[in-house]
């Protein structure tokens, strides 16, 4: 039995930062902010971008394009950010009363960035399972550039940060875009790295709290998580993706494409590098920024629509988030057989 992709859809919001405004918030060189950072603009949102709306637009996409009917969804699976409309709130059952899915049931998961590849994980379990779970839809946004101070140093990685929606359509016997094995790995030794300090039961918010600042995103110990992720980071981004690849039965050799989240331009070459790949068997998100746990499906709708992946490619998705969490999910793409 196999478990395959239907179909994907995103929703990018139309306003945008530019490289150039980063800079001047941040007083950055212009040419660190798009050289070394990997920024030429970024989307970010606009009055009406809410969280789970962006993922509700991006779920209307892919059932248009996948011809799926929302009453045969038997599962929606929330995979965009807390940071959304609502505190407390369960976002995969509004989800399920947007689109007409009277059918479904609905729940919300959460790995900061690396939810994507987690969430396709526990679907396709769940799949295998349980017989009356034909198909999947996983949907959510991402909007966390709201927390971002950009005259804090500290966050300097995460001024990259944008917004937008997501969603895949995955169905139980479909011949198509298989889903293969998927490796995970998470570090508890960052687990308070990179946090809000404040808004939560150990210092709930207070007025002095917003006067200052302090709802933002924000390193407790740069220099300490520096040299510590130095040490770990690019290596669990290759063990994931090595070891996904082994699971599914193939190696480094057999990827064709990598779609993979925005991080710093040298970051993303040395990855391709160790992997043997070269800049035509991925995207470089720089129009993007990054976009949480949905960089993986943009990158995969930009390689589908510009033509990198075809019929019989192995395509690898991979992803790191705050935590640590690192993952990676193989997928074969098209039907069975490669192009000769």
């Amino acid at each position: 039995m196999t478990i395959g992709i239907v179909s994907t859809g995103i929703y990018i919001p139309t306003d945008v930062m530019t490289a150039e405004e980063i800079a001047f918030r941040s007083k950055l060189p212009i040419e660190v902010v798009k050289n070394k950072m990997g920024i030429s603009k970024k989307p970010i949102p606009g009055k009406d971008d809410h969280t789970v709306a962006m993922g509700i637009w991006a779920a209307e996409k892919a059932l248009q394009k996948g011809n799926v009917d929302p009453k045969s969804i038997d599962l929606i699976i929330y995979i965009g950010e807390e940071h959304k409309e609502y505190p407390l709130w369960t976002a995969a059952i509004k989800i399920q009363e947007e689109l007409g899915a009277f059918h479904a049931w609905g729940f919300d998961v959460a790995l900061r960035c690396g939810t994507t590849i987690m969430a396709m994980k526990v679907a396709k379990s769940m799949m295998l399972a349980d017989p009356s779970i034909q198909t999947v839809l996983l949907a959510g946004g991402y909007r966390n550039s709201d927390f971002i101070d950009y005259t804090n140093d500290r966050t300097r990685f995460m001024f990259n940060l944008g917004a937008g929606g997501a969603a895949m359509i995955l169905k139980r016997d479909y011949e198509k875009n298989t889903v293969l094995e998927t490796d995970i790995i998470t570090d508890g030794s960052f687990s308070e790295d990179v946090l809000v300090p404040v808004g939560g039961t150990k210092q709930p918010l207070s007025p002095e709290h917003l006067e200052n600042g302090l709802y933002r995103l924000d390193v407790m110990d740069p220099e300490g998580m520096k040299a510590r992720l130095e040490q770990k980071s690019m290596d669990n981004f290759l063990k994931v993706v090595r070891n996904a690849l082994l699971k599914s039965g193939y190696s480094d050799m057999d990827i064709d494409y990598l779609a993979i989240l925005h991080m710093k331009r040298s970051a993303h070459d040395y990855v391709l590098g160790e992997l043997g790949l070269n800049t035509e068997q991925s995207i470089y998100l720089s129009d993007y920024g990054h976009v949480g746990q949905m960089d993986q499906i943009i990158s995969l709708e930009l390689a589908e629509k510009s033509g990198k992946i075809k019929s019989g490619d192995i395509v690898v998705l991979v992803s790191a988030g705050i935590g640590y969490a690192w993952g990676a999910i193989v997928i074969k793409w098209g039907m069975e057989g490669r192009n000769i």
